[in-house]
């Protein structure tokens, strides 16, 4: 697995390592708005991103740092992870830490860039995806790339302090 860096019109991608443990990701991590539809957020120090960081550094999967072009600010992270070679699929997830560049389409294009990086160059047929049916921002993006609803879990969480559905859902490629 070779997780190399590239570009897209408006952002570059660098994989993530121990550049990227800051202060400001940190803040990401801890803050409600940010994680508020996250498995994972608050309470975090810059000691446990490091060795989150590490761990995933060590996996050696596709975890990339997305960073503006102009100004090379970090501004979210993207993964595809797990892959699933037998079925040679695999699992999408998004981070866009920064709330300054929010709405600005940096999500789309980021999604579209490591989508066709995944079906291009690493060949899966199909990737995958799990987001609360609250966040509705996420959902709508993901149908607008052409991510299909494959299931919907029903109370599978309390999410913004609510219980909440879940959905699965995929998008396969263009053959």
């Amino acid at each position: 697995m070779k997780n190399i860096d590239f570009e897209s019109e408006r952002l570059i991608y660098k994989r993530v390592s121990a550049e990227h443990v800051t202060d400001a990701y940190v803040n990401w991590m801890n803050d409600p708005e940010v994680n508020m539809y996250l498995e994972t957020g608050g309470n975090y120090t810059l000691n446990l991103l490091k060795a989150y960081v590490e761990e995933q550094y060590k996996k050696d999967i596709y975890f990339w740092a997305i960073h503006l072009k102009n100004s090379k600010k970090h501004i979210g992270n993207i993964k595809i992870d797990p892959i699933d070679l037998k079925a040679n699929s695999g699992e999408y997830g998004i981070l866009m830490g920064d709330k300054m560049n929010w709405g600005k389409g940096y999500a789309k294009e980021a999604s579209l860039a490591i989508i066709n990086y995944c079906f291009d160059v690493i060949k899966l047929n199909k990737i995958t995806l799990g987001v609360v049916e609250d966040n509705s921002n996420a959902v709508l993006l993901y149908k607008k790339i052409g991510f299909r609803i494959d299931a919907i879990i029903e109370g599978t969480k309390p999410y913004n302090n609510k219980i909440s559905n879940s959905l699965r859902m995929s998008l396969h490629a263009q053959n």
